[in-house]
């Protein structure tokens, strides 16, 4: 049973669920070389794609009667497996070395149990997230993490180059999933933080839209929390490591601002939960250990 790749340029891209991020991903593969064929349960929002030279199909194995690179933009993990292993699913009509690109965020655990239903078939699967919303998606600009052998990623890296600007193959599949919920991570914890930010300036008297605008400011350029993010490894640093100058500046300078907004918090009574985990987590998260405020820091009893 062969499970090769095809050809680049030279194939045909399907694309199935054209909503808020599908449609604007598919848009940008319209002059595909090897043609388009797109799939949406809404007549309406497949009738665009053709007016401008695609191919519609009615159904998930109708698309992959013709394409063998597809990408799948659907709401959850049912939707996921009915489009893929469904009676009218793409493993239906699938011809060996097809391959199934997943941008929907499902289970990592729902990708591997696909992929292995697909392998049998001799298709590849790869679950490959997306970063950077449907502004990223319009603009071109979206980062996609794909889990998947690198035969398959080496088949979808042509297609995906059209709507992102950053394409990384993390691992096996299951781990473009497991990347991005990392990320969402660290995107729904910062924006926990924000809250916390603003409550703290609103209780100081301060206009918290003129806040938002120094964050995004500066975040675009120092990189936001993404800046500290360069090594290989969460493992401390050892003190002869050119790293240990560089984060333990970062935990000196961290500690002072926290135990100041800290102090500012306690003298506006507004509570700070988050800043004082990050107190006391900063430095050990660094790998530096806590400096001298963070070790001096009062404990607080849980409300």
């Amino acid at each position: 049973m062969s499970t090769g790749t095809p050809n680049a340029t030279a194939v045909t891209v399907g694309y199935i669920g054209l909503g808020n991020m599908g449609a604007p991903m598919a848009k940008r593969l319209l002059d595909w070389p090897g043609g388009l064929v797109v799939c949406d349960a809404r007549p309406e929002a497949v009738e665009p794609f053709v007016a401008d030279g695609a191919a519609a199909a009615a159904t998930p194995a109708a698309v992959a009667a013709q394409a063998t690179v597809i990408s799948v933009t659907v709401l959850d993990d049912t939707q996921v497996r009915d489009v893929v292993t469904g009676q009218d699913g793409i493993l239906s009509t699938a011809t060996p070395g097809t391959v199934i690109a997943v941008h929907s965020t499902i289970a990592d655990t729902t990708a591997v149990e696909l992929a292995q239903a697909c392998l049998q078939a001799g298709v590849h699967l790869v679950d490959a997230p997306i970063s950077g919303g449907a502004m990223g998606a319009k603009q071109g600009r979206l980062a996609v993490m794909v889990g998947g052998t690198e035969e398959a990623f080496e088949a979808v890296r042509g297609p995906f180059a059209r709507f992102a600007e950053l394409v990384v193959r993390a691992g096996e599949v299951g781990a473009g999933t497991r990347m991005k919920l990392a990320r969402n991570l660290l995107h729904f914890i910062s924006f926990t933080a924000a809250t916390e930010a603003q409550r703290l300036a609103e209780a100081a008297g301060l206009d918290i839209r003129d806040l938002g605008k120094v964050v995004r400011h500066t975040d675009a350029i120092t990189g936001g929390p993404g800046a500290i993010m360069l090594r290989d490894t969460t493992a401390p640093v050892a003190e002869s490591d050119g790293w240990y100058s560089i984060l333990g500046h970062v935990r000196t300078l961290g500690e002072k601002d926290l135990s100041l907004a800290l102090d500012l918090g306690d003298r506006l009574d507004v509570d700070l939960p988050l800043a004082t985990a990050a107190l006391t987590g900063l430095g050990p998260g660094l790998g530096v250990g806590p400096g001298t405020l963070a070790q001096s820091a009062p404990s607080k009893e849980p409300a």
